[in-house]
C-alpha cells in the first residue's frame, strides 16, 4: 500500500503540472473572444433600432393616413347633427305654442272641482259618524244576548253535571263511612321505635368514630409503606450500582501486572484533568517484569518550571515515584487560559484544565469533550465513593422506616378490627330499626289512605255543593239580563237606513274626488312638457354650437395631418440605406467572432482532458491512501478485538482464553455453538437475574399482611354481594312494573295517533312499533305513516309538511293520554300550508273542548289567528317603548257581521 501511494503521487503531481500549463492558455483566448462577441453585439443593437426606427415610420404614415379617413367622415357627421338639431328646435317652437293656449283656461275647472269635493267629504263624515256609532251600538247588544245565550247553555250543561257528581260522590262517602266506623291512627308502637332509633344513632356514632380512626391508621400506615418502598427502593438502586461499579473497578489480584491506575489517588474534581494528561499511561504496570512498564527515574536536574498561572498536578494527586518526573511536567489551568499559556510551555510539558482539556507543548490539543478510558475509571472511582456513603445513609434511614411502618401497621389492623365489630353492631341495630319501621308504615299506610280518601270525599261533596250554588246563580242571572235586552230588528232597520245613506254620499264624493285628481293630473302633464321641451331646446340649441365648433377643429386637424404625411415620405429610403451598410459590418464581425470560438473551444477541450486526468489521478491517490488507513486500523483494531476478548475471558472465567473451552465443559474436536445463540442465553439469564431483583426478608410477614387484608374483604364482598342481591330484586320489581305501564301506555298513545293521523291529514293509516330489542325499556321508537295515495313508509321519507303534521299527531296523542290544563304551541304551523292549517286549528278546537285545555299558540300564519279566542301582540307606538295589544275576536265577528 505504502509503494502504490508513492507511485500515484508522482502521477498526481505530473498531471497537475500538465493541467497548469493548459489552464495558462485559456484567459487570453476567452479575452479575444468575449471582444469579438461584444462588437458583433454593438452591430446587431444598430441594426435592430434602424429596422424598429423604419417599422415606426411606415406605422406613422399608416396611421395618419387613416386619420385623415376619420376626419373626413367626422366632418360629415357633425354636418348631419347640425342639420337634425334645426328641425328639432323648430319642431319644439311649435309645440309650446299649442300647449300654452291650452293652459288658459284650467285654473277655473280646478276651482270648482275643489270646492265640490269638499262639501261632499263634509257630509260623507258626517255619515260614517252617524253609521259607526250605530253599528257599534247594535254589536255590542248582539254580543252581549250571544255571550249570555253561551252562558246560560254553559251553566244548565255544568248544572247536570256537578249534581251527577255531588250524588256519586255522597254515596261513596257513606259507603266508606259504613265499612270503617271507628278508624283512626294509633302510636302504641312509638316507644318501642324511638328506642330501636336511640341505639341505631349509637351504633352509627360509634362505627362513624371507628371508620374515622382505620381510615386514618390505614392513610398513616399507607404513607409509611410508600415511604419504605422508596427507601427501599433507593437502597436496591445504590446497592445495586455500587456493586457494578464494585466489580468494574475491582483489582485482578492474580494478575500479574496490576495498571498503575488502581494506585493512584485523585482529589474530587480532578479525574478529567488526570485523564487527560496521562491517559492509556495510566493502564500501564509499574513491575519492571512487565512488556510494557513504568521505571522509577531520578528527578531531573535542570528541569524546566511551569509557565506562571499554572499549578503542578502534583498538588491534587497522590502517586507512586514512578509518576513523579511526570507529574512535575503537568500544569492545571483554567480552561479560558490554556491555549495562551500553551505558548510557553518548554519541552516535555503540557497543560491540562479541570474539565479535562489538554495543551502540549509541541502543539497538540484535545478538546475538554474527548474523553479517556483513564478519566473514565477515575470519574468511576470518584462515582463509587459517593455510592458507598450514599448507601450507608440511605440503610440507616430505611431501617427507621421499617420500624415505623411495623407499628402503624399493628395500630392500622387493631383498628379495622374495631370497625368490624362496630359495622356488625350498627347492621344489627339498623335491621332490628327498619323492620320496626316497616311495620308500622304498613300499618300507618293503610289507615292514612282510608282517612285520606275520606276527607278527600267530603271536600269533593262541599266543594260541588258550592259550585251547584254557584252555577245556579249565574244561571239566574244571565237569565234575567237576556229577558231584559231590546229586540235586535229595531237597531238592524236604522243600521240598513245609514248604510245607504252613507253608500250615496260616497259615491259622489268619489265622482268628484275623481274628476279633481283629473284635472291636477292634465295640468300637471303640461307643466311637464313644458319643462321637458325647454331642456330639449337647451339641448339642440348645444348640439348645433357643438357640431360647427367641431368641424372647424376638423378642418385644422385635416391640415396638420396632411402637413406629417408630406414630411414622413422620405425617411424609409434613408433608413433603408443605413440597414445595407449595417448587415454588411455585421458578417465581417459574425467571422471574427467565429474564428476566437473555435480557438478558445479548442483549449478549453484541452484543459478539460487534463482536469479529467488531474482528478483520475487523485481520486487513485486518495483511494490508495484510504486503503492504507483502512487495513492499519483493521490491524489495530483485530490486535485491540483480541485484548478485549482475553481480558473479558479473564474478567469473567478468570482462565486463560486456552483455557476457556476446557472450563465450559466443550469436549475437543465439537463444533462450536452458534455465538449468537450464546449471547442471547446468556443476556436472558441477566434479565433473570435482575428481574428477581434483592432478596425480600419481611415476605412471610407481608404475606401474613395480605391475607389478613384478603379475610377482610371477602367479609365486604359478601356484604357487597347480599346488597347487589337485593338491588337486582328491587331493578326488577321496579322494570316488570315499569314494563307493564310503558306497554299500557304505548297503546293508549298509539291508538290516539292512528285517529289523529286520520284527522289532520284527512285519509291515510300510521301506527308507532318498538323497533330495536324485545324489551320494551330497551327498544326504540319507529313512525310509519302513510299519507292519502302514498305507501306506508318511514316518517324520514315523508315531506317536510308531512313530517310536521305526523309529529302534531303523536304530540296530542300523547297529550290525550295525559292532558294538561294549559298546552303552549310554538310555531307548529309554520311548515304547513292553508289546508293544513284549518285542519290543524279544528283539531285544537276539539281538543280544547273535549279536555277542558287552554291553548296558548304562537304563530304567524293568518288562519291561525283568525281561529283563536284573543290574539296578544306587542306593539312599538314610540322608539323605545313596547306596549301588549290584545284583541277579542268573538267582538270583532260580531262587528264585522253588523257591517
Amino acid at each position: 500500500a505504502e509503494r502504490q501511494v508513492a507511485t500515484l503521487t508522482g502521477e498526481a503531481a505530473r498531471t497537475s503540472t500538465a493541467q497548469t500549463a493548459a489552464a495558462e492558455k485559456i484567459p487570453p483566448l476567452r479575452q479575444a473572444e468575449a471582444e469579438a462577441a461584444a462588437a458583433l453585439h454593438r452591430l446587431a443593437v444598430e441594426r435592430d433600432r434602424i429596422e424598429d426606427e423604419e417599422k415606426r415610420t411606415r406605422a406613422q404614415q399608416e396611421a395618419l393616413r387613416q386619420r385623415l379617413a376619420q376626419i373626413e367622415n367626422d366632418t360629415s357627421r357633425e354636418q348631419a347633427l347640425l342639420n337634425d338639431a334645426r328641425e328639432r328646435l323648430s319642431r319644439l317652437a311649435e309645440e309650446t305654442g299649442n300647449i300654452e293656449q291650452a293652459q288658459s283656461g284650467e285654473q277655473t275647472a280646478m276651482e270648482a272641482a275643489t270646492s265640490q269635493r269638499d262639501v261632499l267629504a263634509t257630509e260623507l263624515a258626517a255619515a260614517e259618524q252617524t253609521l259607526q256609532g250605530l253599528t257599534e251600538e247594535t254589536v255590542a247588544m248582539e254580543s252581549r244576548r250571544k255571550h249570555l245565550n253561551q252562558t246560560i247553555a254553559d251553566a244548565e250543561n255544568r248544572l247536570g253535571q256537578l249534581r251527577q257528581r255531588h250524588g256519586e260522590t255522597t254515596r261513596e262517602l257513606d259507603a266508606l263511612t259504613a265499612e270503617h266506623p271507628d278508624i283512626e291512627t294509633s302510636s302504641e308502637s312509638d316507644a318501642h321505635i324511638a328506642a330501636l332509633r336511640e341505639a341505631a344513632g349509637r351504633a352509627r356514632q360509634a362505627l362513624l368514630a371507628a371508620e374515622t380512626a382505620r381510615k386514618a391508621a390505614d392513610e398513616n400506615e399507607q404513607a409509611a409503606r410508600e415511604t419504605l418502598r422508596g427507601t427501599e427502593s433507593e437502597v436496591a438502586k445504590l446497592r445495586a450500582e455500587t456493586r457494578a461499579l464494585a466489580d468494574l473497578l475491582k483489582v485482578n489480584e492474580d494478575d500479574l501486572w496490576p495498571p498503575l491506575i488502581d494506585a493512584v489517588k485523585v482529589e474530587p474534581g480532578y479525574e478529567a484533568a488526570l485523564g487527560a494528561a496521562l491517559g492509556d499511561d495510566l493502564n500501564v504496570a509499574t513491575d519492571t517484569g512487565a512488556p510494557v512498564h513504568w521505571r522509577t527515574m531520578p528527578p531531573l536536574a535542570n528541569a524546566a518550571s511551569l509557565p506562571f498561572g499554572a499549578e503542578p498536578l502534583s498538588r491534587y494527586v497522590q502517586a507512586p515515584p514512578v509518576l513523579a518526573r511526570r507529574l512535575s511536567q503537568i500544569g492545571i489551568v483554567p480552561a479560558e487560559r490554556g491555549a495562551e499559556l500553551a505558548t510557553r510551555l518548554s519541552q516535555g510539558q503540557r497543560l491540562v484544565s479541570r474539565d479535562g482539556a489538554l495543551w502540549r507543548w509541541d502543539g497538540f490539543t484535545a478538546a475538554a469533550d474527548a474523553t479517556t478510558p483513564a478519566t473514565t475509571r477515575l470519574n468511576q472511582r470518584a462515582r463509587l465513593a459517593a455510592l458507598r456513603e450514599n448507601l450507608r445513609d440511605a440503610t440507616r434511614t430505611n431501617d427507621a422506616n421499617r420500624m415505623r411502618h411495623a407499628d402503624l401497621k399493628r395500630v392500622a389492623a387493631a383498628s379495622a378490627e374495631r370497625e368490624t365489630e362496630a359495622r356488625g353492631e350498627a347492621a344489627r341495630a339498623e335491621g332490628a330499626l327498619n323492620e320496626a319501621h316497616e311495620a308500622e308504615a304498613e300499618r300507618a299506610r293503610q289507615t292514612a289512605e282510608i282517612v285520606s280518601r275520606m276527607v278527600s270525599l267530603r271536600q269533593k261533596a262541599a266543594q260541588l255543593a258550592s259550585d251547584i250554588e254557584e252555577t245556579e246563580a249565574r244561571h239566574g242571572g244571565a237569565t234575567e239580563e237576556r229577558n231584559a235586552l231590546p229586540p235586535a230588528e229595531q237597531a238592524q232597520e236604522r243600521v240598513q237606513a245609514a248604510r245607504s245613506a252613507l253608500a250615496d254620499v260616497r259615491r259622489a264624493h268619489g265622482e268628484a274626488e275623481s274628476e279633481l285628481g283629473r284635472l291636477r293630473h292634465v295640468a300637471a302633464s303640461r307643466r311637464e312638457r313644458l319643462a321637458a321641451i325647454a331642456e330639449e331646446r337647451q339641448a339642440a340649441e348645444g348640439r348645433a354650437t357643438s357640431a360647427g365648433e367641431q368641424m372647424t377643429a376638423l378642418r385644422e386637424r385635416r391640415y396638420e395631418v396632411n402637413g406629417e404625411l408630406a414630411r414622413l415620405e422620405h425617411v424609409p429610403a434613408q433608413l433603408e440605406q443605413k440597414r445595407t451598410e449595417l448587415l454588411s459590418r455585421i458578417d465581417h464581425a459574425e467571422v471574427e467572432r467565429r474564428e476566437a470560438a473555435d480557438a478558445l473551444a479548442t483549449a478549453e477541450k484541452d484543459l478539460a482532458d487534463r482536469d479529467a486526468e488531474a482528478k483520475a489521478a487523485r481520486d487513485a491517490l486518495a483511494q490508495g491512501r484510504e486503503n492504507r488507513v483502512r487495513l492499519e486500523s483493521g490491524v489495530e483494531q483485530s490486535t485491540q478485538h483480541l485484548k478485549d476478548i482475553a481480558a473479558a475471558i479473564q474478567e469473567r472465567l478468570e482462565c486463560e482464553p486456552q483455557e476457556a473451552l476446557a472450563k465450559a465443559e466443550h469436549k475437543e474436536g465439537e463444533a462450536l455453538p452458534d455465538a449468537a445463540s450464546v449471547e442471547a442465553r446468556l443476556e436472558r439469564i441477566k434479565r433473570e437475574r435482575d428481574g428477581m431483583g434483592p432478596v425480600n426478608l419481611r415476605a412471610e410477614i407481608e404475606s401474613e399482611e395480605i391475607g389478613e387484608q384478603i379475610t377482610t374483604l371477602q367479609a365486604e364482598r359478601e356484604d357487597l354481594v347480599q346488597a347487589i342481591a337485593r338491588l337486582r330484586q328491587g331493578i326488577a320489581s321496579l322494570n316488570r312494573e315499569g314494563r307493564e305501564r310503558l306497554l299500557a301506555s304505548f297503546e293508549l298513545v298509539n291508538n290516539h295517533f292512528k285517529e289523529l293521523f286520520v284527522q289532520l291529514f284527512g285519509g291515510g293509516r300510521a301506527h308507532l312499533e318498538l323497533t330495536e330489542s324485545d324489551d320494551p325499556l330497551e327498544a326504540g321508537l319507529e313512525i310509519f305513516a302513510s299519507p292519502p295515495g302514498k305507501k306506508l313508509q318511514k316518517m324520514s321519507l315523508l315531506s317536510g309538511g308531512e313530517q310536521a303534521l305526523t309529529a302534531l299527531s303523536l304530540l296530542f296523542a300523547v297529550f290525550r293520554v295525559n292532558p294538561a290544563p294549559v298546552c303552549v304551541l310554538d310555531e307548529v304551523d309554520a311548515p304547513l300550508d292553508e289546508s293544513n292549517v284549518g285542519r290543524f286549528c279544528d283539531l285544537v278546537d276539539d281538543i280544547a273542548h273535549k279536555l277542558d285545555t287552554r291553548f296558548l299558540v304562537i304563530t304567524h300564519n293568518s288562519i291561525t289567528m283568525s281561529r283563536m279566542d284573543r290574539l296578544y301582540g306587542v306593539t312599538m307606538e314610540e322608539r323605545g317603548v313596547s306596549q301588549l295589544v290584545s284583541v277579542d275576536l268573538a267582538r270583532a265577528e260580531g262587528l264585522r257581521e253588523a257591517v
